[in-house]
């Protein structure tokens, strides 16, 4: 008889992503694989429409860390949301949970543990989020993509790493160069993460352009919405809104990455061995984890780190030009890191606790 898992996690792509890595793996391992998740979320787009995933929607509430009137009604949405988890496990009668962080988590995980179904978390930032804090107290394990996280959480955190989805590893530097017009003649600064959040970040770039431009193309992911007509015919600059199936191809052509610090972008950039200045969000407008993220890949000597406040055509020119110097030092540093795709070590956590 097949073994059965349930998958879970939302609210953004961060949270969803990792999954698109394992279920071909878990295919191949004979899983039959269900799905659990908000009705309206993020995972429903991305994973409901995938073959031979069972899709089932459950009541959740956003933990917010701010004032809000549905502060005083979520609590109980999370509440019916585990009470719909736990009717759920006792109908599906799975052999392990996986879940990958997300307000939607919460109930799937507490109904898990009332079930007595076997879960492994997955968290990706320096510090676990507010739902990986209250889920790993019903969790058998915890995986980490940072080693730092796993000693916070002590005998139940484990560092593996992120899935990362195979595809990635499959980028043409060819490919990537004809499809933004460059010959070849110059290192490439590919600038990605500005879909959301990153204006100041596209604005500083397209600033620092004509002190760059002498010394490296410029392939510009700047976000849905934000092409930049006046720049359209610039030599050595590519500007697109965002790539999907093409992605591969432009992390090939990147001899270096300009990037905000989400945890998902920074695994796949370092298991492509990219060398990389990172922007993170500022404390304003996050809880700080792409802060911390950063400071990380910095103390190790994985990345450069330009902080929003300290931001300026000038700063930002000057800290791509040194990163274009130093890369190799980069790239050295980059190669030695000892995990680059948690995939596999993930998969065997799956399969540990079930013993």
């Amino acid at each position: 008889m097949a073994k059965r898992i349930v998958l879970t996690g939302g609210g953004t792509a961060g949270h969803v992503t990792p999954h698109l890595s394992l279920i071909p793996r878990l295919k191949e391992a004979g899983y039959d694989i269900h799905y659990i998740g908000t009705e309206n979320g993020i995972e429903h787009q991305m994973i409901s429409a995938i073959p031979g995933i069972t899709y089932h929607s459950v009541k959740s509430g956003k933990l917010r860390r701010y004032f809000s009137l549905q502060n005083f009604t979520d609590p109980f949405r999370v509440i019916w949301g585990a009470f719909q988890s736990m009717n759920l496990m006792r109908k599906l009668k799975p052999d392990v949970l996986f879940s990958k962080g997300g307000f939607v988590s919460v109930p799937v995980v507490v109904g898990a543990w009332l079930c007595r179904v076997p879960a492994v978390c997955h968290e990706s930032d320096l510090t676990p989020g507010l739902a990986n804090r209250i889920c790993s107290k019903f969790a058998k394990k915890v995986a980490t993509t940072f080693p730092e996280c796993a000693k916070t959480l002590g005998d139940k955190g484990v560092f593996t790493g992120t899935p990362l989805r195979p595809e990635l590893f499959q980028g043409s530097r060819a490919a990537g160069l004809a499809m933004a017009g460059f010959d070849g003649s110059k290192p490439v600064l590919l600038m990605t993460g500005g879909s959301l959040g990153a204006q100041s970040v596209n604005n500083c770039l397209r600033k620092a352009l004509p002190d760059l431009l002498p010394h490296m193309d410029v392939l510009h992911l700047c976000g849905k919405g934000n092409l930049d007509s006046s720049l359209q015919d610039t030599k050595g600059y590519c500007q697109l809104e965002f790539l999907s199936a093409e992605m591969p191809d432009a992390l090939a052509v990147a001899d270096i990455v300009l990037s905000r610090a989400g945890s998902n972008t920074l695994s796949e950039l370092l298991a492509l061995q990219k060398p990389m200045l990172l922007v993170p969000y500022p404390l304003g407008a996050s809880r700080g984890d792409q802060i911390e993220n950063a400071k990380s890949y910095q103390k190790q000597g994985l990345a450069r780190v330009l902080f929003q406040e300290d931001m300026t055509p000038e700063t930002m020119r000057d800290g791509l030009l040194d990163l274009l110097r130093d890369r190799q030092t980069l790239l050295n540093t980059l190669a030695d890191y000892p995990v680059k795709d948690g995939t596999d070590a993930v998969l065997g956590l799956i399969e540990e606790v079930q013993k």
